[in-house]
């Protein structure tokens, strides 16, 4: 099962993601994940991101797609991936459609989680004066949610196009939504 988690901020992409993991015996791929750990590493696509993220920029499509493909054609994919952060836009939804064809590895389905604004809000409102962060004001959590929302309706155009898009409640307690997405897929969890 090779999935893409999308839903914006608070929605619980990360939880859910792990929990998938360990529900279907594939690796959660996080592509903010891959980056630190090729930095961390220092390999050549890790030196190439960390000269553009010292100066500030956010590391190219370029780049982050040959991580990608680095991290697919590890044998531990085989069976499938969860794919959570990318992609975020039009262009990169494109591409890692065409890098899965090239590898042979398609995309099942991109899991939309669904989670009303007003409760987004409150979520990363609660979690950002948890840590002690002024910059999440319900007001900069809204505008967050407004870029995200901007940014990702093509991607979730474009999966629903290939009749690939599943939309799945994403309210509830954890275990709850983890059989919502597992129904959605066709999957069950792996004992």
């Amino acid at each position: 099962m090779r999935l893409v988690l999308l839903g914006a901020p608070g929605s619980g992409k990360g939880t859910q993601a792990t929990r998938l993991k360990d529900a279907l015996d594939v690796p959660h791929i996080s592509t903010g994940d891959l980056l630190r750990a090729a930095v961390k590493a220092g390999t050549p696509l890790g030196l190439q991101a960390k000269t553009v993220m010292d100066r500030g920029d956010l590391v190219s499509d370029d780049i982050v797609l040959g991580m990608l493909e680095e991290r697919l054609g590890q044998g531990d994919t085989a069976k499938g991936f969860i794919l959570d952060g990318y992609p975020r836009n039009l262009a990169q939804a494109h591409a890692l459609d065409a890098l899965l064809a090239r590898l042979g590895q398609p995309v099942d389905a991109a899991v939309q989680l669904d989670v009303g604004t007003e409760l987004l809000v409150q979520r990363l409102a609660g979690r950002a004066s948890a840590e002690g962060r002024a910059d999440d004001s319900p007001d900069a959590v809204r505008h967050r949610l407004r870029v995200y929302t901007d940014q990702t309706a093509p991607v979730i155009d474009f999966y629903r196009a290939a009749g690939k898009l599943v939309c799945v409640f994403g309210v509830g307690s954890v275990e709850d939504v983890l059989q919502r997405v597992l129904a959605a897929t066709g999957q069950t969890a792996n004992a």
